[in-house]
């Protein structure tokens, strides 16, 4: 197997956890497989850094002080691999065989990067490159960063554009947990999650792999997390599965839009679960809801639109906090999911103005880290589609 593995800075942050990569890395080159290094600086180092600079600082000076630990972190996985006999060479900016480069607008060049990966690539098998992560280096050779999470960005980068088989992100957890284990008890590894359940939960707050840099996880790369404890690079942990599309749906049928108004509501904890809860003992699925300061609407399929009124409206008559409800029928659901989505600035105004310029009142748009759903009348849903679809197809 050709792999990438990235060990981030808890995973290098002492010694004996440099001991333990350098380790892993021997074990799967000895089995026969190629592998690629990717390291994130030490321990905390970067932040270090970054919290000492109070000076003036201009742009290039910064990279060139926070890239001194991942360029001390490449130094020492290489003299861990050389001490154990494993041929390694130490990249950073300014090394010939540099790989990752920046254009004038410091985003990745990716023609230019991808030639150099795989000339990079063609060397497994003879050496063990050690990169320094989150750096890259300008078409002038100097120093750029690729932002927060920048070294998982690398080590999927160029596991995909050195047609690597598996990118392996070794870091202080056993892969994706069911929750954070330093909170809740009985937290257990997940075996598989998906590329879009994933960013999700790193937009939320989950530090396991950096949201972009899924963005460059294809259909045919594997990427899989591990904790540095796990000692064997090829197994285990949890493997990240799929890829990211933008795909753009309308709902087949028609919705109904039922408010609950009252002015007590945000005062009111457990409102939203005894109205949910009345609809789901009647058996009636809730498609999407919108909360505001003095309301909650719940879009259900209109079929249920009479039931659903009559349950809702029974728990206003017994609840004071609430005033009344309404009925909205035929409404159209329109929703974005995935692709560049999270990455895209301005992407939900672009499509909300477009909408207005054609007339297309809105109901609702509901927005997550990764999705975006626009409720618009029945009688629209043509037009508003090919506006969403305008909209996501245009150049960003």
């Amino acid at each position: 197997m050709r792999v990438v593995a990235k060990f981030g800075g808890t995973s290098l942050g002492s010694g004996d956890r440099v001991n333990r990569a350098a380790d892993s890395v021997a074990a799967a080159v000895e089995a026969g497989h190629e592998i690629a290094v990717v390291v994130s600086a030490m321990g905390s180092t970067t932040d270090f850094l970054l919290r000492e600079i109070q000076f003036d600082a201009d742009e290039a000076d910064r990279a060139e002080i926070v890239s001194m630990g991942e360029r001390t972190s490449a130094r020492m996985v290489k003299a861990a691999l050389a001490a154990r006999g494993v041929d390694a060479v130490f990249l950073e900016p300014g090394s010939d065989d540099w790989p990752v480069v920046t254009d004038a607008r410091g985003e990745v060049d990716v023609e230019e990067t991808t030639r150099r990966a795989q000339a990079l690539a063609d060397q497994l098998g003879n050496v063990v490159p050690v990169v320094a992560g989150f750096l890259a280096e300008d078409r002038a050779g100097s120093v750029t960063t690729l932002g927060r999470g920048g070294s998982d960005t690398s080590a999927v980068m160029l596991g995909n554009y050195m047609d690597a088989d598996e990118v392996v992100i070794v870091t202080d957890v056993e892969g994706v947990m069911t929750g954070d284990p330093r909170v809740v008890e009985g937290a257990r590894n997940v075996g598989k999650i998906s590329v879009d359940e994933l960013r999700n939960l790193s937009f939320r707050g989950a530090e396991v792999i950096a949201p972009s840099a899924l963005n460059y996880k294809d259909s045919t790369l594997d990427v899989r997390v591990v904790h540095y404890q796990h000692g064997d690079l090829l197994q285990g942990g949890t493997s990240i599965e799929g890829t990211f599309e933008t795909l753009i749906d309308l709902q087949e049928t028609p919705l109904a839009c039922l408010t609950v108004a009252g002015r007590a509501i945000r005062n009111r904890p457990g409102i939203m679960t005894q109205l949910s809860g009345a609809l789901a003992e009647a058996d009636i699925n809730i498609d999407a809801v919108a909360s505001g300061l003095d309301s909650i609407t719940f879009y259900v399929y209109a079929d249920d639109a009479a039931a659903a009124e009559t349950v809702l409206h029974e728990t206003v008559i017994e609840e004071a906090a609430l005033s009344s409800v309404t009925v909205d029928e035929e409404t159209a659901a329109i929703r974005v999911t995935g692709g560049d989505l999270p990455t895209q600035t301005g992407i939900v105004n672009e499509m909300t103005d477009a909408l207005a310029e054609q007339h297309i009142a809105l109901h609702d748009v509901i927005t997550s880290a990764t999705s975006v759903a626009v409720f618009v009348d029945w009688d629209d849903r043509e037009d508003a589609l090919s506006v969403v679809q305008e909209t996501f197809s245009a150049p960003s």
